[in-house]
C-alpha cells in the first residue's frame, strides 16, 4: 500500500506538471492512469478523478492571481454566469448517465472523449482573441453560451475533469477574451460545475470509493498541486509547438489503451 501511495504522489506530480505547462489541472492525464496503472473501474476512476480535480482547481485560481487578478475575473461575471447556466445542468445530466452506464460502455465513451480532447488541445491553445464576441446579437450569444456550457458540463462529468481544455477555446472564440483571462474564467466556471456533478455522484453507492481511498486521493492530489505549480514555473522553457503535439499523442495512446482495457 505504501508503494501505491508513493506511485500515486509521483504520478500526480508528473500529471500536474503536464497540466501546469498548458494551463490545465491534468485530470485528462490522471484518468487513464487511475484505470490502467491503479486498476480502478471506470466509474470509480471518474469519481476519484473528480475529487482530485476539485482540489487542484480550487488551488489553481489563487496560483494565477499574479497574472490574472480577481478584479479581471469579477469584471467578466456575465460570461461566467452564461456558461454556468448550461454547464450546471450538463454536469448533473452527465453524472447521472455515468452511474447508469455499463462498465464496457463507459470505457468506450471515456476513450472517445480523450481522443476528442487530444484534437482540441492541438488547436485550442493556438487561438488568438478577436477582442469582440462572435455574435453581435446578445440573445444569440447567450443561447450559444448556454448550449456550449451544457455540452462541456456533460463531458466534464463523464470524465471527472475540470473541462478547461474545452472551456478555454469556447471563451476565446465565443466571447473574444484573451487566453490568459479565459483560463481563469474557465476555472471559475469549472469549480461550481464540478461541485454539481460531484453532488450527483454522491447519491450513488459507487461514491463510497472515496471513503475507501481517501488517503490515496489526498496523496495523489497533493502531488498534482505540486506538479501544477512546477509546470507553471516551467512554462517558458518548452515551446508549445513541441509540447502540445506530444501531449495530444499521450492522450491518443491513453484513449486506445482505455478502449482496449478489460
Amino acid at each position: 500500500m505504501t508503494s501505491s501511495y508513493g506511485k500515486g504522489f509521483l504520478a500526480g506530480t508528473a500529471i500536474g506538471i503536464l497540466g501546469g505547462l498548458i494551463g490545465l489541472g491534468g485530470a485528462e492525464f490522471r484518468l487513464p492512469l487511475l484505470i490502467g496503472m491503479f486498476m480502478f473501474s471506470p466509474l470509480d476512476a471518474v469519481i476519484l478523478n473528480k475529487a482530485m480535480s476539485l482540489i487542484v482547481v480550487g488551488s489553481a485560481l489563487p496560483f494565477r492571481t499574479a497574472t490574472v487578478p480577481w478584479s479581471a475575473v469579477a469584471a467578466n461575471w456575465p460570461v461566467i454566469v452564461n456558461l454556468l447556466a448550461g454547464s450546471l445542468a450538463g454536469a448533473w445530466a452527465g453524472a447521472g448517465w455515468a452511474v447508469t452506464l455499463r462498465k464496457e460502455s463507459l470505457y468506450r465513451i471515456i476513450a472517445i472523449l480523450l481522443a476528442g480532447i487530444a484534437l482540441v488541445l492541438l488547436g485550442g491553445h493556438a487561438l488568438d482573441a478577436s477582442g469582440k464576441p462572435l455574435f453581435d446579437s446578445i440573445p444569440l450569444l447567450t443561447f450559444t453560451g448556454i448550449i456550449a456550457g451544457f455540452l462541456i458540463g456533460i463531458v466534464a462529468a463523464l470524465l471527472g475533469v475540470a473541462g478547461g481544455e474545452l472551456l478555454i477555446p469556447t471563451i476565446v472564440l465565443l466571447f473574444g477574451i484573451d487566453i490568459k483571462l479565459a483560463g481563469s474564467l474557465s476555472l471559475a466556471v469549472s469549480l461550481p460545475t464540478m461541485l454539481v456533478s460531484f453532488a450527483r455522484y454522491s447519491r450513488d453507492s459507487s461514491f463510497a470509493v472515496l471513503g475507501r481511498n481517501k488517503t490515496f486521493v489526498l496523496i495523489m492530489a497533493s502531488g498534482s498541486i505540486v506538479g501544477t505549480w512546477t509546470g507553471g514555473q516551467l512554462l517558458g522553457l518548452i515551446p508549445e509547438t513541441v509540447l502540445l503535439p506530444l501531449l495530444a499523442l499521450l492522450l491518443l495512446i491513453s484513449a486506445i489503451k482505455v478502449w482496449q482495457h478489460r
